[in-house]
């Protein structure tokens, strides 16, 4: 019961958070839920969570979808989304761990859930670079977008930076780009989520229905309060200290410290 009361808040405020810091609710739940569960339950459970806040979103903004862009963004995004699942567990199945000593300690990791960990480092660390704020491509590069995009999606939860970058130069309105951006990653959510529900153990999702349920409607809840406080608006310090705490979060998951 704790353990679902601590992710709860922790995914409620990381919800909020995503209003400031630019963030992704992937990208910045993922790692928390790694120090609870083993790297491919982590990513599925944060992916029922991403996809229900998704849908959510969906109902407010369905209007303004541009299916053009869906189109040649989503289909690629679909394709490549399945193959990263796929490794995703390709990768758990090899089922490779490694030990090594730090001040005396001897710790074990497993390979996977160091993959995922140094991913998300390397994506925390790009956003610092301040040359990435500005980084765009052109509309004709959208196919390869939603591959990249929809790949990482699959294999790390992450996307949402990528397809950013991406989308940005398609000149949709500010209600066009979140609702074909919402769109897209429903879709790369439910791509990914029924890789992962033929190669989990489903006795694990049925052991803990409580704490999706309730990660779930406080992701919901972070996101009615992030809205109406927040304005989607990025605030520099609380974004650079969101991601200062996500690269020692990484590094010390990376590390098998936590």
């Amino acid at each position: 019961m704790l353990e679902i009361i601590i992710i709860s808040v922790l995914a409620c405020i990381i919800s909020i958070l995503t209003f400031f810091s630019g963030f992704g609710l992937g990208t910045l739940l993922t790692p928390v839920l790694l120090i609870f569960f083993p790297a491919e339950y982590a990513i599925a459970i944060t992916g029922i969570v991403h996809l229900v806040n998704n849908i959510f979103k969906w109902t407010l903004v369905r209007k303004s979808i541009k299916w053009p862009t869906v189109y040649r963004f989503g289909i690629p995004a679909i394709l490549a989304a399945f193959i990263g699942a796929y490794l995703l567990f390709y990768f758990k199945d090899l089922n490779i761990n490694y030990q090594y000593s730090l001040f005396n300690l001897s710790i074990e990791q497993n390979f996977l859930k160091l993959l995922i960990s140094l991913l998300l480092l390397a994506f925390a660390i790009i956003e610092l670079i301040p040359q990435t704020k500005n980084l765009k491509f052109d509309i004709k590069w959208l196919p390869l977008g939603g591959f990249l995009s929809g790949f990482f999606g699959g294999l790390t939860g992450v996307q949402g930076a990528l397809r950013s970058a991406f989308l940005i130069k398609t000149n949709l309105s500010k209600e066009g780009f979140i609702a074909t951006a919402v769109m897209i990653s429903v879709l790369v959510d439910f791509t990914r989520i029924g890789v992962y529900f033929t190669n989990i153990n489903f006795n694990t999702i049925n052991d803990n229905n409580y704490l999706i349920i309730f990660t779930c409607l406080s992701a919901i809840l972070g996101s009615l309060i992030g809205n109406i406080l927040l304005k989607k608006t990025t605030i520099y310090f609380v974004q650079k200290f969101v991601n200062f705490c996500l690269i020692c979060l990484a590094i010390c998951l990376a590390l098998g410290l936590i």
